[in-house]
């Protein structure tokens, strides 16, 4: 453990996923081969996008800092050590599991709970990204398509799997339904190959599902039977990659906090816009939308198996009253 929470210099590195490389065409196929990539490290050091950030804009160098095991790595390096003597004890190697013994775990484990509010943008960095996207598409038809995408996250609570789809099920316009009672659904197949619908809003229907349909020059509302992907190329193929999906958002924040800073917004309320990313969306809109949905409603919508996640995640209420009920007692009595 000691080693693994302080490694060598020379076994960290910058996050690269892929510790082989596949040499062949665009498809995957039995002949291609796989040679080692040597960017690969056993241990990665990220650094904050924010800090990059204000790096670019103060063209300096980014900051070296020492390097720290994420809690998620700490919990995987005791499952792979345990089952690792585990196998030796059942092999009759050993009679000890070092690593079952450890009873104080908490010294390299903490649990830490989500603080989504640091994850999501308030409702005026909100407005300027919606803005600007739709401006970028009045001025430009390209940019439909990221009006159309940045709205359709928001709109649903979506994550970026949603939009780019999964190995059995490419999303479709054929996807958002309209049932007998008016009511629109989205049919997504969700983590863990779960199949789900999710309410929309009617302003999203009206303003940005027509919008970007008539873009397309395509009936107002889409048909059950439709098999138009929900999101394509400039030149009509289906389906984009969550890198491509990716970046155009990340255009969209950058424009946003220039347009902001250009019209003298100080530098607090431009922060969160710096470590924006596409899963803040998510966390932005079910923020913005707790306080006037039942919670089973919004659960239901995020897709959480448990109805604790949500409560525990978007339902603050008890830390607002604990605040306020400090907030303006004197220090002097």
């Amino acid at each position: 453990m000691e080693f693994c929470l302080n490694p060598p210099a020379d076994w960290i590195g910058p996050v690269v996923k892929s510790r082989f490389l596949r040499e062949g065409g665009r498809k995957k196929l039995d002949t291609d081969t796989y040679i080692v990539n040597f960017k690969w490290r056993p241990f990665s050091h990220t650094v904050a996008k924010r800090e990059r950030k204000i790096a670019e804009e103060a063209v300096a160098t980014l900051p070296s800092r020492p390097y720290r095991m994420s809690q998620g790595s700490t919990a995987q390096v005791f499952a792979v050590c345990g089952s690792f003597f585990q196998h030796a004890i059942d092999e009759g190697l050993t009679e000890v599991n070092p690593f079952r013994a450890v009873k104080q775990k908490s010294i390299y484990k903490q649990r830490h709970t989500l603080d989504v509010a640091s994850r999501s943008l308030t409702p005026l960095q909100w407005s300027y990204v919606i803005e600007t996207a739709e401006q970028m598409a009045t001025a430009d038809p390209k940019h439909e398509r990221t009006l159309f995408i940045v709205a359709t996250m928001f709109s649903m609570y979506l994550r970026v799997s949603d939009l780019v789809g999964r190995d059995n099920w490419t999303p479709t316009m054929g996807d958002i339904r309209r049932d007998t009672m008016g009511n629109w659904w989205f049919h997504v197949v969700g983590k863990g190959n779960k199949a789900a619908k999710i309410s929309i809003r009617d302003e999203y229907i009206q303003n940005f599902l027509v919008r970007y349909r008539q873009h397309l020059q395509l009936s107002p509302f889409p048909t059950a039977q439709e098999k138009t992907p929900l999101i394509s190329s400039l030149k009509g193929r289906g389906g984009l990659s969550d890198r491509h999906i990716r970046l155009l958002l990340q255009g969209l924040f950058d424009r946003a906090m220039g347009r902001m800073a250009d019209e003298g917004w100080s530098d607090d309320e431009i922060d969160q816009l710096r470590s924006a990313s596409l899963h803040w969306l998510r966390h932005t809109s079910a923020t913005f939308d707790a306080p006037y949905r039942e919670m089973k409603d919004l659960q239901a919508d995020l897709r959480h198996n448990s109805l604790s996640t949500t409560q525990n995640t978007y339902y603050n209420s008890l830390d607002e009253q604990r605040a306020h009920s400090v907030k303006s007692l004197p220090v002097r009595r």
